[in-house]
Formats: C-alpha cells, structure tokens, sequence
C-alpha cells in the first residue's frame, strides 16, 4: 500500500498508526493474502496475514466501548432496551454507513476475483474492515484512541440521528420510558408544553419544556427540561431524556424535596 494511501487512510479515521504493519493487515482480505501466498515458490514460502483474526478482536472491542458507554448514558433503561440498542448500533445495517462515509471500499486488499466481483462495495468486507481497523487501533495505541473513535464515528453520530428524529427505535422512546418510570415511583406524570415555534416553514425549529410538578401547594415544578427539534415530537423527546436523567441523579430522599430545577438541553 503506498504510502500517500496510507496517510489519506489515518486522516479519514482522525488516527496516526505507529506501526504501519498494523493497519496494513486490517485492511488485506483474505483473498489477498491467499493470492499472494500462491505466488511464493521455493523455501521462502512465508503466510500472509488477513485482517479475520483482527476483525474477532475489534467485534469485541466495539461491543464492549458501545456497551459501558449506553450503560452510563441510559441509566433509566432496563437490561433488555440496553441490550435493542446495542445490537443496532453494533448490527451491519449501521456499521456500513460509517464503513461507506470512510469510504473504506477504497483502501481494501483484495484478490483479482474479489475486485472483479465488486468486493470493495461489498457490505460485509466493509463492516470487517471497520471492525479489523478497531483492533488495529487498540493494538498501536490502546484502550483510549480506538473508544475514542467509536464514540465520535460509530455511536454518538447514531445517538444523535435517533433522537434528532424522534426516537426511531422502541429503546429510544424516552416519552414511554419516562411514563413507565414515574408510574414505578407512584408520581404524576409530567405536562410538555410548547414554548416556542421560530423559522420559515420548511425549517421549523421547536422548544418544548417538560414540566414535572411538584406539590399543588407550592404551585411550582420540581423540574423543568427544555429542548429544541426540527420536530414537535424530536423536541418531546429530547425533553423527556433529560428528565429521565435527573429522575436517575435524585437521591432517594429527592421524592420528598420538590425544588425548582431549569437545564437548558445537552447537546
């Protein structure tokens, strides 16, 4: 691989390799490899290695970095819905958008009938490349760069997209899950009120506060989250999170000290 190649390669992944072997390895296909081993004659006959084993490593790697980083995020969501969640943000039909914007295809090894049948636009040699150079990362540079890369390249860019849109998975109902946990406390649900509407009509910008209220006595609420959205739901959505996350940081005795509490939304 040359040695511009190279380069264009570490820019695109925001990752300098020390060990240029490496990187070069978890992007050979095995196809590659056993092209290259055939052509070796003699007693100097050597393997060649592939970037499977290293695909194994990185698999692990990405599911253990997505698992601790929804763990302290979704604090409110049960084993099951943390579970939904990784299995999308860890599933082929997600890693080959990330694997395409890096535009991997065009760094892959392959064996002359693997380019020939297409194979640097073949999703699965893709996601195994991604997952080959997640290992490849950990192995130059360790545990901090590669989780580095998969929260800004592989689950924060998704987080987002899920909850700009509204929740598009039944995990990232945070309205629901909100509901469901106010119910287990014994409390009133919360009111979502339309603050703000603001932009021409094609490019709306909403804010919605979600008010948890306190004692009718006291008429003031213990919290209030605000949000925007290029929808009224994405908005709800995003308000409710934030409430499901104080509802998480109370300490037990908070149920019986309602105070007035404002957040602007956590981007």
């Amino acid at each position: 691989m040359k040695e511009r190649e190279i380069t264009a390669l570490e820019t695109a992944l925001g990752y300098h390799f020390h060990r240029r072997g490496v990187i070069e390895q978890a992007i050979t296909h095995s196809s590659q490899a056993r092209e290259q081993e055939s052509q070796q004659a003699g007693d100097n006959k050597y393997s060649v290695n592939d970037n499977e084993q290293l695909e194994f490593l990185g698999d692990a790697i990405l599911a253990l970095v997505t698992s601790e980083a929804l763990f302290h995020r979704f604090p409110q969501f049960r084993e099951g819905e943390l579970s939904k969640l990784r299995a999308h943000v860890v599933s082929e039909r997600h890693l080959i958008r990330v694997a395409q914007q890096l535009e991997l295809g065009h760094y892959l090894r392959l064996g002359r009938g693997e380019e020939k049948s297409g194979g640097r636009s073949k999703t699965a040699l893709l996601v195994d490349a991604l997952e080959a150079i997640l290992a490849a990362i950990y192995l130059d540079g360790g545990m901090e760069p590669t989780r580095e890369f998969i929260l800004r390249e592989i689950l924060a860019p998704e987080l987002e997209r899920m909850e700009r849109e509204g929740g598009a998975l039944p995990m990232t109902d945070f309205k629901s899950a909100l509901q469901e946990t106010l119910q287990g406390l014994g409390m009133a649900q919360p009111s979502y009120v339309l603050v703000e509407e603001a932009g021409p009509e094609h490019r709306k910008t909403f804010t919605v506060e979600v008010r948890l209220d306190g004692k009718k006595s006291e008429g003031r609420a213990e919290f209030v989250g605000r949000a925007q959205g290029s929808t009224k739901k994405a908005a709800e959505q995003d308000a409710a999170r934030q409430l499901l996350s104080y509802l998480a940081s109370r300490p037990p005795s908070a149920g019986n000290r309602l105070q007035r509490t404002s957040r602007s939304p956590d981007k």
